[in-house]
Protein backbone atom coordinates (compact mmCIF):
# COMPACT_ATOMS: atom_id res chain seq x y z
CA UNK A 1 0.00 0.00 0.00
CA UNK A 2 1.39 3.60 -0.91
CA UNK A 3 -0.27 6.99 -0.09
CA UNK A 4 2.13 9.60 -1.08
CA UNK A 5 2.87 12.60 1.48
CA UNK A 6 1.46 14.73 -1.37
CA UNK A 7 -1.84 12.56 -1.00
CA UNK A 8 -2.43 13.39 2.41
CA UNK A 9 -0.93 16.99 2.24
CA UNK A 10 -2.55 18.59 -0.96
CA UNK A 11 -2.63 22.53 -1.58
CA UNK A 12 -6.11 23.61 -1.76
CA UNK A 13 -9.08 25.73 -1.48
CA UNK A 14 -11.34 26.24 1.79
CA UNK A 15 -13.73 25.16 3.14
CA UNK A 16 -14.19 21.54 3.14
CA UNK A 17 -11.52 19.14 1.01
CA UNK A 18 -14.36 16.82 0.47
CA UNK A 19 -17.64 18.91 -0.29
CA UNK A 20 -15.75 21.66 -2.12
CA UNK A 21 -12.09 20.74 -3.45
CA UNK A 22 -13.34 16.75 -4.48
CA UNK A 23 -16.47 17.85 -6.53
CA UNK A 24 -13.80 20.83 -8.32
CA UNK A 25 -11.59 17.83 -8.81
CA UNK A 26 -14.13 15.91 -10.02
CA UNK A 27 -15.90 17.95 -12.22
CA UNK A 28 -12.00 18.34 -13.83
CA UNK A 29 -11.98 14.12 -14.14
CA UNK A 30 -15.17 14.76 -16.32
CA UNK A 31 -14.06 17.35 -18.37
CA UNK A 32 -10.93 15.30 -19.44
CA UNK A 33 -13.79 12.53 -19.86
CA UNK A 34 -15.02 14.58 -22.11
CA UNK A 35 -12.06 16.05 -23.84
CA UNK A 36 -10.68 12.15 -24.35
CA UNK A 37 -14.35 11.18 -25.85
CA UNK A 38 -15.26 11.24 -29.89
CA UNK A 39 -18.15 13.10 -29.43
CA UNK A 40 -19.80 16.90 -30.08
CA UNK A 41 -20.74 18.21 -26.99
CA UNK A 42 -23.31 21.48 -25.98
CA UNK A 43 -23.95 21.03 -22.45
CA UNK A 44 -23.75 19.76 -19.05
CA UNK A 45 -25.08 19.10 -16.00
CA UNK A 46 -25.25 17.44 -12.78
CA UNK A 47 -26.59 16.64 -9.62
CA UNK A 48 -25.10 16.47 -5.63
CA UNK A 49 -26.37 13.77 -3.57
CA UNK A 50 -26.06 12.80 0.20
CA UNK A 51 -24.08 14.96 2.54
CA UNK A 52 -23.17 17.17 -0.77
CA UNK A 53 -26.24 17.96 -1.03
CA UNK A 54 -27.61 18.57 2.90
CA UNK A 55 -24.75 20.60 3.65
CA UNK A 56 -23.99 21.41 -0.01
CA UNK A 57 -24.53 25.03 0.59
CA UNK A 58 -22.65 26.04 3.32
CA UNK A 59 -19.59 23.99 1.62
CA UNK A 60 -19.94 26.05 -1.81
CA UNK A 61 -19.96 22.79 -3.30
CA UNK A 62 -22.52 24.00 -6.27
CA UNK A 63 -19.69 27.09 -6.56
CA UNK A 64 -16.91 24.16 -6.15
CA UNK A 65 -18.91 22.37 -9.24
CA UNK A 66 -19.50 25.02 -11.22
CA UNK A 67 -15.80 26.51 -11.09
CA UNK A 68 -14.23 23.05 -11.74
CA UNK A 69 -16.32 22.63 -15.25
CA UNK A 70 -15.02 25.61 -15.92
CA UNK A 71 -11.54 24.49 -15.53
CA UNK A 72 -10.60 25.61 -12.37
CA UNK A 73 -8.30 23.53 -10.14
CA UNK A 74 -7.45 23.34 -6.26
CA UNK A 75 -4.12 23.68 -6.34
CA UNK A 76 -3.82 26.67 -8.79
CA UNK A 77 -7.01 28.07 -7.83
CA UNK A 78 -7.01 32.00 -7.57
CA UNK A 79 -10.14 33.58 -6.08
CA UNK A 80 -10.39 36.85 -8.48
CA UNK A 81 -10.09 34.64 -11.55
CA UNK A 82 -13.23 32.79 -9.72
CA UNK A 83 -15.20 35.46 -8.90
CA UNK A 84 -14.90 36.85 -12.46
CA UNK A 85 -15.68 33.79 -14.23
CA UNK A 86 -18.73 32.77 -11.88
CA UNK A 87 -20.15 36.45 -12.91
CA UNK A 88 -19.67 35.00 -16.60
CA UNK A 89 -21.29 31.99 -16.08
CA UNK A 90 -23.85 33.43 -14.96
CA UNK A 91 -24.82 36.05 -17.34
CA UNK A 92 -24.23 34.07 -20.52
CA UNK A 93 -25.43 30.67 -18.71
CA UNK A 94 -22.66 28.71 -20.26
CA UNK A 95 -19.10 27.43 -19.24
CA UNK A 96 -15.89 27.24 -21.43
CA UNK A 97 -13.42 25.20 -20.26
CA UNK A 98 -10.06 24.72 -21.96
CA UNK A 99 -9.62 22.51 -24.10
CA UNK A 100 -13.66 21.87 -25.26
CA UNK A 101 -16.18 24.34 -26.97
CA UNK A 102 -18.86 26.64 -25.06
CA UNK A 103 -21.21 24.67 -23.14
CA UNK A 104 -24.99 25.40 -22.52
CA UNK A 105 -24.80 25.61 -18.63
CA UNK A 106 -27.33 27.60 -16.34
CA UNK A 107 -26.06 27.58 -12.30
CA UNK A 108 -29.93 27.63 -11.26
CA UNK A 109 -30.85 24.72 -13.41
CA UNK A 110 -28.50 22.57 -15.11
CA UNK A 111 -27.36 21.79 -11.01
CA UNK A 112 -29.14 20.47 -8.87
CA UNK A 113 -29.71 19.41 -4.82
CA UNK A 114 -30.89 15.91 -4.43
CA UNK A 115 -32.30 15.24 -0.97
CA UNK A 116 -33.04 12.17 -1.33
CA UNK A 117 -31.29 8.90 -0.28
CA UNK A 118 -27.35 8.80 -0.70
CA UNK A 119 -26.17 6.80 -3.77
CA UNK A 120 -24.94 3.52 -3.03
CA UNK A 121 -21.21 3.66 -1.96
CA UNK A 122 -20.64 7.03 -0.36
CA UNK A 123 -22.42 9.81 1.09
CA UNK A 124 -21.02 12.21 -0.78
CA UNK A 125 -21.72 11.46 -4.03
CA UNK A 126 -22.10 13.34 -7.44
CA UNK A 127 -23.08 12.70 -11.12
CA UNK A 128 -22.17 14.58 -14.41
CA UNK A 129 -23.57 14.36 -17.77
CA UNK A 130 -22.39 16.04 -20.81
CA UNK A 131 -25.49 16.36 -23.44
CA UNK A 132 -25.45 16.73 -27.15
CA UNK A 133 -26.84 19.74 -29.13
CA UNK A 134 -30.89 17.56 -28.95
CA UNK A 135 -29.69 17.88 -24.96
CA UNK A 136 -29.43 14.15 -24.73
CA UNK A 137 -27.12 12.63 -22.16
CA UNK A 138 -24.49 11.06 -24.28
CA UNK A 139 -21.37 11.16 -21.14
CA UNK A 140 -22.25 10.30 -17.70
CA UNK A 141 -20.26 9.17 -14.89
CA UNK A 142 -20.85 9.08 -10.58
CA UNK A 143 -18.42 10.36 -8.58
CA UNK A 144 -17.42 10.17 -4.85
CA UNK A 145 -15.68 12.56 -3.29
CA UNK A 146 -14.24 10.11 -0.38
CA UNK A 147 -12.51 12.70 1.96
CA UNK A 148 -9.17 14.62 1.96
CA UNK A 149 -9.70 15.71 -1.52
CA UNK A 150 -9.83 12.21 -2.75
CA UNK A 151 -12.34 11.65 -5.52
CA UNK A 152 -13.31 7.41 -7.00
CA UNK A 153 -15.31 7.05 -9.88
CA UNK A 154 -18.27 4.71 -9.22
CA UNK A 155 -16.08 2.07 -10.78
CA UNK A 156 -12.91 2.87 -8.95
CA UNK A 157 -15.01 2.52 -5.90
CA UNK A 158 -16.02 -0.95 -7.09
CA UNK A 159 -12.64 -2.01 -7.91
CA UNK A 160 -11.87 -1.46 -3.79
CA UNK A 161 -9.00 0.14 -2.03
CA UNK A 162 -5.80 -2.32 -3.73
CA UNK A 163 -5.94 -0.35 -6.88
CA UNK A 164 -2.55 1.26 -6.98
CA UNK A 165 -0.58 0.18 -10.32
CA UNK A 166 2.51 1.94 -9.46
CA UNK A 167 6.01 0.66 -9.16
CA UNK A 168 6.65 -1.43 -6.24
CA UNK A 169 7.92 0.50 -2.77
CA UNK A 170 10.25 -0.89 -0.88
CA UNK A 171 8.47 -0.46 2.45
CA UNK A 172 4.99 -1.28 1.49
CA UNK A 173 2.98 -1.41 5.00
CA UNK A 174 -0.43 -1.39 4.90
CA UNK A 175 -0.83 -1.96 9.22
CA UNK A 176 0.81 -0.54 11.96
CA UNK A 177 2.05 -3.58 13.05
CA UNK A 178 3.44 -4.43 9.24
CA UNK A 179 5.17 -0.67 9.69
CA UNK A 180 6.97 -1.63 13.35
CA UNK A 181 8.08 -4.95 11.77
CA UNK A 182 9.67 -3.04 9.03
CA UNK A 183 11.11 -0.42 11.06
CA UNK A 184 12.20 -3.25 13.28
CA UNK A 185 14.13 -5.50 10.22
CA UNK A 186 15.52 -2.19 8.38
CA UNK A 187 16.91 -0.06 11.41
CA UNK A 188 15.10 2.72 9.90
CA UNK A 189 12.67 5.45 11.62
CA UNK A 190 8.95 5.72 9.80
CA UNK A 191 10.15 8.85 8.47
CA UNK A 192 13.07 7.29 6.72
CA UNK A 193 10.82 4.34 5.61
CA UNK A 194 8.08 6.76 4.13
CA UNK A 195 11.00 9.01 2.60
CA UNK A 196 12.53 5.64 0.49
CA UNK A 197 8.90 4.94 -0.33
CA UNK A 198 8.35 8.62 -1.65
CA UNK A 199 11.60 8.34 -3.78
CA UNK A 200 11.26 5.47 -4.98
CA UNK A 201 7.67 7.02 -6.60
CA UNK A 202 8.52 11.13 -7.24
CA UNK A 203 12.55 11.16 -7.37
CA UNK A 204 14.33 13.06 -4.21
CA UNK A 205 13.96 16.82 -5.50
CA UNK A 206 9.93 16.03 -6.03
CA UNK A 207 9.94 15.13 -2.35
CA UNK A 208 12.30 17.72 -0.88
CA UNK A 209 10.69 20.88 -3.25
CA UNK A 210 6.80 19.41 -2.59
CA UNK A 211 7.36 19.14 1.15
CA UNK A 212 8.87 22.61 1.57
CA UNK A 213 5.73 24.03 -0.59
CA UNK A 214 3.82 22.22 1.98
CA UNK A 215 4.70 23.94 5.06
CA UNK A 216 5.56 27.04 3.31
CA UNK A 217 1.57 27.32 2.75
CA UNK A 218 0.68 25.28 6.26
CA UNK A 219 2.70 28.52 7.24
CA UNK A 220 1.60 31.13 5.47
CA UNK A 221 -2.08 30.16 6.21
CA UNK A 222 -0.97 30.24 9.99
CA UNK A 223 0.21 33.91 9.30
CA UNK A 224 -2.90 34.82 7.17
CA UNK A 225 -5.06 33.80 9.85
CA UNK A 226 -3.23 35.66 12.99
CA UNK A 227 -3.17 38.71 11.24
CA UNK A 228 -6.93 38.75 9.79
CA UNK A 229 -10.11 39.66 11.82
CA UNK A 230 -13.49 40.60 11.13
CA UNK A 231 -16.34 38.30 10.36
CA UNK A 232 -16.16 35.33 8.71
CA UNK A 233 -18.63 34.30 5.72
CA UNK A 234 -21.98 32.51 5.99
CA UNK A 235 -24.35 34.24 8.00
CA UNK A 236 -23.64 32.79 11.03
CA UNK A 237 -21.78 35.71 12.54
CA UNK A 238 -19.23 33.92 13.85
CA UNK A 239 -16.03 36.47 14.78
CA UNK A 240 -12.70 35.59 13.78
CA UNK A 241 -10.72 34.97 17.31
CA UNK A 242 -7.13 33.89 16.30
CA UNK A 243 -5.64 37.38 15.85
CA UNK A 244 -7.65 38.87 19.08
CA UNK A 245 -5.82 35.70 20.73
CA UNK A 246 -2.31 35.67 19.26
CA UNK A 247 -2.31 39.65 19.76
CA UNK A 248 -3.51 39.44 23.79
CA UNK A 249 -0.52 36.40 23.96
CA UNK A 250 2.24 38.53 22.44
CA UNK A 251 1.51 41.39 24.46
CA UNK A 252 1.76 39.03 27.90
CA UNK A 253 5.40 37.41 26.86
CA UNK A 254 7.66 38.22 29.22
CA UNK A 255 5.32 38.33 32.11
CA UNK A 256 6.88 36.42 35.25
CA UNK A 257 2.99 35.63 36.40
CA UNK A 258 1.66 34.18 32.67
CA UNK A 259 0.33 30.63 34.07
CA UNK A 260 1.91 27.66 32.41
CA UNK A 261 -1.54 26.89 30.58
CA UNK A 262 -1.30 28.77 29.12
CA UNK A 263 1.17 27.57 26.32
CA UNK A 264 -2.74 25.91 25.29
CA UNK A 265 -3.70 29.58 23.49
CA UNK A 266 -0.80 29.57 21.89
CA UNK A 267 -1.82 26.01 20.55
CA UNK A 268 -5.53 26.82 19.78
CA UNK A 269 -4.42 30.37 18.03
CA UNK A 270 -2.60 28.59 15.47
CA UNK A 271 -4.79 26.06 14.97
CA UNK A 272 -7.63 28.67 14.82
CA UNK A 273 -5.79 30.77 11.95
CA UNK A 274 -5.74 28.15 9.75
CA UNK A 275 -9.44 27.15 10.25
CA UNK A 276 -10.85 30.38 10.07
CA UNK A 277 -8.86 30.86 7.12
CA UNK A 278 -10.53 27.74 5.33
CA UNK A 279 -13.56 29.46 6.46
CA UNK A 280 -13.42 32.02 4.64
CA UNK A 281 -12.54 30.19 1.49
CA UNK A 282 -8.55 31.14 1.98
CA UNK A 283 -5.76 28.44 0.57
CA UNK A 284 -5.10 25.93 3.16
CA UNK A 285 -3.55 22.26 2.94
CA UNK A 286 -5.41 19.39 3.63
CA UNK A 287 -4.38 17.18 6.81
CA UNK A 288 -5.64 15.13 6.33
CA UNK A 289 -9.02 17.24 5.19
CA UNK A 290 -9.69 20.54 5.83
CA UNK A 291 -12.01 20.71 8.20
CA UNK A 292 -8.75 19.42 10.08
CA UNK A 293 -5.75 21.40 8.42
CA UNK A 294 -5.08 23.15 11.35
CA UNK A 295 -4.10 20.55 13.81
CA UNK A 296 -0.84 19.19 11.87
CA UNK A 297 0.87 23.00 11.50
CA UNK A 298 -0.35 24.26 14.15
CA UNK A 299 1.51 21.30 16.35
CA UNK A 300 4.52 22.11 13.92
CA UNK A 301 4.75 25.83 14.64
CA UNK A 302 4.27 25.28 17.98
CA UNK A 303 7.45 22.94 18.20
CA UNK A 304 9.39 25.56 16.30
CA UNK A 305 8.34 28.47 17.84
CA UNK A 306 8.29 27.53 21.83
CA UNK A 307 10.24 23.66 22.04
CA UNK A 308 13.95 24.48 22.59
CA UNK A 309 16.18 22.29 20.21
CA UNK A 310 13.72 22.69 17.26
CA UNK A 311 14.77 22.91 13.46
CA UNK A 312 12.77 23.67 10.30
CA UNK A 313 15.36 21.52 8.73
CA UNK A 314 13.70 18.56 10.40
CA UNK A 315 9.65 19.61 9.02
CA UNK A 316 9.87 16.94 6.33
CA UNK A 317 10.71 14.36 9.03
CA UNK A 318 7.81 15.55 11.27
CA UNK A 319 5.45 15.63 7.84
CA UNK A 320 6.41 11.59 6.54
CA UNK A 321 5.88 10.43 10.08
CA UNK A 322 2.14 12.20 10.03
CA UNK A 323 1.91 10.83 6.62
CA UNK A 324 1.97 7.44 6.88
CA UNK A 325 -0.09 7.28 10.34
CA UNK A 326 -2.68 9.38 7.96
CA UNK A 327 -2.46 6.61 5.18
CA UNK A 328 -2.54 3.99 7.56
CA UNK A 329 -6.10 5.26 8.57
CA UNK A 330 -7.35 6.71 5.59
CA UNK A 331 -6.55 2.77 3.51
CA UNK A 332 -8.39 0.67 6.70
CA UNK A 333 -11.13 3.21 7.92
CA UNK A 334 -11.32 6.62 6.74
CA UNK A 335 -10.25 10.19 6.86
CA UNK A 336 -14.67 11.63 5.97
CA UNK A 337 -16.49 13.33 7.88
CA UNK A 338 -19.51 12.38 6.09
CA UNK A 339 -18.27 8.65 6.57
CA UNK A 340 -17.12 8.53 9.83
CA UNK A 341 -17.60 11.63 11.30
CA UNK A 342 -15.54 13.76 13.09
CA UNK A 343 -13.58 11.26 14.49
CA UNK A 344 -12.64 10.98 10.92
CA UNK A 345 -11.48 14.49 10.41
CA UNK A 346 -10.15 15.94 13.64
CA UNK A 347 -8.87 12.39 15.15
CA UNK A 348 -7.23 11.43 12.41
CA UNK A 349 -5.64 15.09 12.26
CA UNK A 350 -4.40 14.28 15.90
CA UNK A 351 -3.40 11.10 15.67
CA UNK A 352 -0.60 12.49 12.42
CA UNK A 353 0.42 15.28 14.39
CA UNK A 354 0.71 12.96 17.61
CA UNK A 355 3.21 10.92 15.37
CA UNK A 356 5.12 13.58 13.93
CA UNK A 357 5.55 15.57 16.45
CA UNK A 358 6.27 12.40 19.25
CA UNK A 359 9.23 11.67 16.16
CA UNK A 360 11.13 14.79 16.49
CA UNK A 361 11.34 14.80 19.88
CA UNK A 362 13.43 11.86 19.41
CA UNK A 363 10.92 8.86 19.57
CA UNK A 364 11.33 5.77 18.54
CA UNK A 365 8.72 3.62 16.17
CA UNK A 366 7.13 2.20 18.76
CA UNK A 367 6.33 5.41 20.69
CA UNK A 368 5.15 6.99 17.87
CA UNK A 369 2.23 4.51 17.34
CA UNK A 370 1.60 4.66 20.59
CA UNK A 371 1.13 8.52 20.16
CA UNK A 372 -0.75 8.22 17.34
CA UNK A 373 -2.85 5.54 19.46
CA UNK A 374 -3.83 7.73 22.06
CA UNK A 375 -4.63 10.77 20.28
CA UNK A 376 -7.06 8.78 17.99
CA UNK A 377 -8.42 7.11 21.32
CA UNK A 378 -9.15 10.15 22.60
CA UNK A 379 -11.52 11.12 19.35
CA UNK A 380 -13.53 7.76 19.06
CA UNK A 381 -17.03 8.61 18.60
CA UNK A 382 -16.60 12.38 17.72
CA UNK A 383 -19.55 13.55 15.40
CA UNK A 384 -19.48 15.79 12.66
CA UNK A 385 -22.52 18.14 12.95
CA UNK A 386 -21.62 21.73 11.77
CA UNK A 387 -23.80 24.26 12.38
CA UNK A 388 -25.76 25.88 9.51
CA UNK A 389 -23.55 23.08 7.40
CA UNK A 390 -20.61 25.85 7.75
CA UNK A 391 -17.02 24.62 8.73
CA UNK A 392 -16.95 27.14 11.66
CA UNK A 393 -18.68 25.78 14.47
CA UNK A 394 -17.83 23.75 16.13
CA UNK A 395 -15.01 22.98 13.41
CA UNK A 396 -13.03 25.61 14.53
CA UNK A 397 -12.23 25.52 18.20
CA UNK A 398 -12.38 21.85 18.05
CA UNK A 399 -8.81 21.69 15.43
CA UNK A 400 -7.25 23.87 18.86
CA UNK A 401 -8.43 21.23 20.84
CA UNK A 402 -6.72 18.42 18.77
CA UNK A 403 -3.42 20.38 18.59
CA UNK A 404 -3.72 20.17 22.13
CA UNK A 405 -4.42 16.28 22.81
CA UNK A 406 -1.82 15.73 19.93
CA UNK A 407 1.07 17.10 22.01
CA UNK A 408 -0.41 15.72 24.81
CA UNK A 409 -0.16 12.32 23.54
CA UNK A 410 3.02 12.40 22.04
CA UNK A 411 4.27 13.66 25.29
CA UNK A 412 2.64 10.81 26.99
CA UNK A 413 4.36 8.45 24.94
CA UNK A 414 7.62 9.65 25.08
CA UNK A 415 7.05 9.43 28.85
CA UNK A 416 7.05 5.45 27.71
CA UNK A 417 8.74 2.78 26.22
CA UNK A 418 6.53 2.35 23.36
CA UNK A 419 4.84 -0.67 25.02
CA UNK A 420 0.79 -0.41 25.47
CA UNK A 421 -2.18 -2.12 25.89
CA UNK A 422 -4.50 -0.49 22.63
CA UNK A 423 -2.30 -1.29 19.56
CA UNK A 424 -2.96 1.68 16.61
CA UNK A 425 -4.51 -0.72 14.50
CA UNK A 426 -7.19 -2.17 17.10
CA UNK A 427 -7.23 1.76 17.33
CA UNK A 428 -7.78 2.23 13.80
CA UNK A 429 -10.56 -0.80 13.09
CA UNK A 430 -12.68 0.63 16.54
CA UNK A 431 -13.10 4.29 14.42
CA UNK A 432 -13.88 2.63 11.44
CA UNK A 433 -17.01 0.29 13.66
CA UNK A 434 -17.92 3.25 15.44
CA UNK A 435 -18.52 5.10 11.90
CA UNK A 436 -20.35 2.56 10.54
CA UNK A 437 -22.57 2.58 13.57
CA UNK A 438 -23.07 6.10 14.08
CA UNK A 439 -26.55 7.71 12.92
CA UNK A 440 -26.58 9.50 9.65
CA UNK A 441 -27.92 12.71 11.22
CA UNK A 442 -24.33 12.75 13.07
CA UNK A 443 -22.08 12.73 9.87
CA UNK A 444 -21.96 15.91 8.05
CA UNK A 445 -25.59 16.16 6.96
CA UNK A 446 -26.22 18.71 9.54
CA UNK A 447 -29.64 16.70 10.42
CA UNK A 448 -28.49 16.24 14.19
CA UNK A 449 -25.90 17.57 17.35
CA UNK A 450 -25.52 21.01 17.58
CA UNK A 451 -26.58 21.71 13.90
CA UNK A 452 -30.11 21.63 15.41
CA UNK A 453 -29.62 22.65 19.10
CA UNK A 454 -27.63 25.68 17.62
CA UNK A 455 -30.07 28.60 16.33
CA UNK A 456 -28.64 29.78 13.15
CA UNK A 457 -31.07 31.86 11.31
Amino acid sequence: MFLSVFDMFKVGVGPSSSHTMGPMVAAGRFLDMMRAAPFEFAGVRGSLHGSLAFTGVGHATDRATILGLAGFRPDTYDHDKAEAALAAIRETESVTPPGLSPLAFNPREDLRFDFGPALPGHANGMILMATDAQGDVILRDTFFSVGGGFVLTEAELAAGKDTDRGPPVPYPFKTASEMLQMAETSGKSIAEMKRTNEIARGGAEGLRSGVVRIWQVMNDCIDRGLSSDGVLPGGLGVRRRAKGIHDALMAERGMNLSPPHTINDWMSAYAMAVNEENAAGGQVVTAPTNGAAGVVPAVIRYWLDHVPGASASRVDEFLLTAAAIGGLVKYNASISGAEAGCQAEVGSAAAMAAAGFCAVMGGTPEQVENAAEIALEQHLGMTCDPVKGLVQVPCIERNGLGAIKAVSAASLALRGDGQHLVPLDACIETMRQTGADMSEKYKETSLGGLAVNVPNC
